[in-house]
């Protein structure tokens, strides 16, 4: 693996600020799109991976991290804009598109959406079943709520504070190191960088998108953890049904993080997807 270097920039878009990791490497464009609560450092390694023969960017999407976190309703269709408009800031045509969770489909948005704008799409552990249409609920009477952070004593006193309590709120080490790429520091404690009201807009506006997969007209490549507790049997069999080009891969790890919990796993199953697609770089 090569050690790759990652610029890091800030770009003004939609009337807001998006902080973005990038190789600026010359070949094809892979734009990687986290989950919710998450942040671009989750593709850190993907970046030193891949980073040497495409270019790889990676958001912080709106919300999270150090961009903005404006008042909205945080839908695919919102974020999948943020996407383009980085992309057409960047020089960037097409890109292959790699969305983990919630990202996942911000992702098969902008690929349904914008046909010409994704050359390959990859969903990581998401799925596209949910209610069948967003809450009705106005977004000035939406009550901020977020599931995960509501009962955390937040701001923590300390880093350590911080550390010991968001280990025994996570299942797993790569969900503690997930949260612990938000924590930051300001003169009242330790906060995390996403917004409450950006997790709880997203959930709340989140509906099915079973709707858009035949759109996709790109080769996609679909995984999802071992036992299918984010991506059931049912939900999965339907997807890869509904998607005309789709590879589909099971990883031997239950973590939701898939692309993390077993890398080496994970990027046999990604080379392969691109090659299926006449996609390979070779190694430099």
């Amino acid at each position: 693996m090569s050690n790759v270097h990652v610029y890091r920039s800030v770009a003004h878009l939609n009337g807001m600020d998006l902080f973005h990791l990038d190789t600026r490497a010359e070949g094809p464009a892979i734009l990687c799109l986290h989950g919710r609560w998450g942040r671009a450092e989750t593709w850190f390694d993907f970046m030193q991976r891949y980073g040497d023969r495409y270019r790889v960017i990676a958001p912080d999407q709106r919300g999270h991290g150090l961009s903005g976190k404006p008042i909205s309703r945080y839908t695919a269709e919102e974020m999948s804009a943020d996407a383009t408009a980085l992309l057409d800031l960047l020089g960037i045509g097409s890109a292959i598109v790699v969305g983990h969770s919630m990202g996942g489909h911000v992702a098969g948005y902008l690929a349904a959406m914008n046909p010409g704008r994704v050359r390959a799409l990859a969903i990581l552990d998401k799925s596209a079943n949910g209610p069948e249409r967003p809450r009705s609920t106005p977004l000035e009477e939406l009550e901020i709520d977020d599931p995960v952070t509501r009962d955390w004593p937040i701001p923590f006193g300390s880093r350590a504070e911080a550390q010991e309590y968001i280990k025994r709120a996570m299942e797993s080490e790569l969900s503690y190191q997930y949260f612990m790429n938000s924590l930051a520091e300001s003169v009242n404690g330790y906060g995390m960088l996403f917004s409450e009201q950006a997790m709880t807009a997203n959930i709340a506006y989140y509906s099915q998108w079973f709707d858009l997969l035949p759109r996709i007209e790109c080769p996609v490549m679909l995984v999802r953890a071992k036992g299918g507790e984010a991506v059931p049997d049912e939900d999965f069999g339907k997807m890869r049904e509904l998607i005309p080009d789709c590879m589909a891969f099971e990883m031997s790890d239950p973590d939701h993080n898939v692309h993390l919990a077993d890398r080496g796993e994970f990027y046999r199953y990604f080379d392969e997807f691109l090659s299926a697609a006449g996609l390979t770089i070779a190694s430099m």
